[in-house]
């Protein structure tokens, strides 16, 4: 049984949004009494989160940004755009969301965890260097991809990206840097607009970002395909050295912002995939970062099977690179397009 850490505080439930806000407290309080049920209290031990400090947080973003959230701890509820609101602790919960990316980040490196899932909010993969947005204020993922290039000396680290939402803010963090990989399945054209297929990179991360932009209805076995086609070729060619997981649960079947068609076991097909991955190349360091996901019953389930899937692991021989090479026909026209503009810099191709 592989050894998980989750990070969990009461802290993530002090960021308040307004009643009918979909980025609630209440989705954290759904998978908290998960976390406590008889049958689950065993698969997994706590990591208790640490702030992050303000030269973390600037790792990603500006010095201006980071002073005018932290202006919001003053304030009652600010809305910092339309669908972003701060409360007078949602810059402390902040701080702590990256800070238990960071501190899920320092246990694989010290081999105390196989894996960790952190579970916090606020969530954070749209926050861009200079404003927050799309319910995020800090990019906590981006956040920790930055930590463990200047803290742990690597060089390669695999960002994967299973939202329904573009990760607008994490694909610019590092748009121009080839030690970090973006890879990106998402609704497309929706929210926020960015994540087309000829968004690649610029420089030298040209080619270091790989986005698969889908049209409503895709469920697991279009998800499953498209992560033998394009994720486990590159990530042969790439070799991490850390896998993060920026995991939205909003692609599950009847979430009230999507339109994707992901069943809990599918997500956790996912996550053997890419616990694989990890094994594989990056002895096994894998995070995995709350995202969103806003149908509690169905956030649930999906969380339940990822747990289940780490803890019982995940065996490095599903991985061939060379695996399911040959078309579908109409299944196939999207990650075809894939294809045609990452060839140019994928050889696996």
């Amino acid at each position: 049984m592989k050894r998980l850490c989750i990070v969990r505080d009461s802290i993530y439930l002090e960021h308040k949004t307004q009643a009918f806000h979909p980025e609630s407290h209440h989705r954290l309080e759904a998978l908290y009494d998960l976390l406590d049920e008889t049958d689950m209290r065993e698969r997994y031990r706590l990591l208790k989160p640490r702030k992050a400090t303000r030269k973390e947080i600037e790792y990603i973003h500006s010095p201006a940004y980071y002073d005018r959230v932290e202006a919001t701890s003053h304030l009652g509820q600010t809305y910092l755009d339309p669908d972003t609101v701060t409360s007078p602790r949602s810059f402390e919960a902040a701080l702590y969301a990256a800070g238990g990316v960071l501190a899920g980040i320092d246990s694989l490196f010290s081999s105390s965890a196989d894996s960790v899932f952190a579970l916090v909010r606020p969530p954070g993969h749209h926050a861009e260097r200079d404003h927050g947005m799309g319910f995020c204020l800090f990019n906590n993922i981006a956040i920790g991809a930055a930590y463990a290039i200047e803290q742990h000396t690597i060089e390669r680290v695999l960002i994967v990206d299973w939202d329904l939402h573009h990760g607008n803010g994490t694909q610019h963090s590092f748009y121009t840097d080839p030690r970090v990989l973006y890879f990106s399945t998402h609704q497309y054209p929706y929210y926020p607009g960015s994540g087309a297929v000829n968004e690649i990179g610029h420089g030298d991360g040209e080619g270091f970002t790989v986005n698969v932009p889908l049209t409503a209805g895709k469920g697991d076995e279009e998800y499953i395909r498209i992560f033998n086609k394009i994720l486990v070729p590159i990530a042969h060619q790439y070799n991490p050295q850390l896998v993060l997981v920026s995991a939205g649960f909003d692609t599950y079947a009847g979430d009230p912002l999507g339109g994707m068609m992901l069943s809990p076991s599918g997500f956790g097909t996912l996550t053997e995939l890419v616990a694989a991955i990890a094994l594989r190349y990056a002895g096994g360091k894998l995070l995995l970062s709350l995202e969103g996901g806003y149908d509690l019953r169905g956030l649930r389930e999906c969380v339940k099977g990822v747990i289940n899937t780490l803890v019982d692991g995940a065996e490095s021989t599903i991985l061939d690179p060379d695996r399911d090479r040959e078309g579908s026909g109409a299944l196939d026209e999207y990650i075809e397009q894939v294809l045609a503009v990452q060839r140019k810099f994928w050889r696996c191709f």
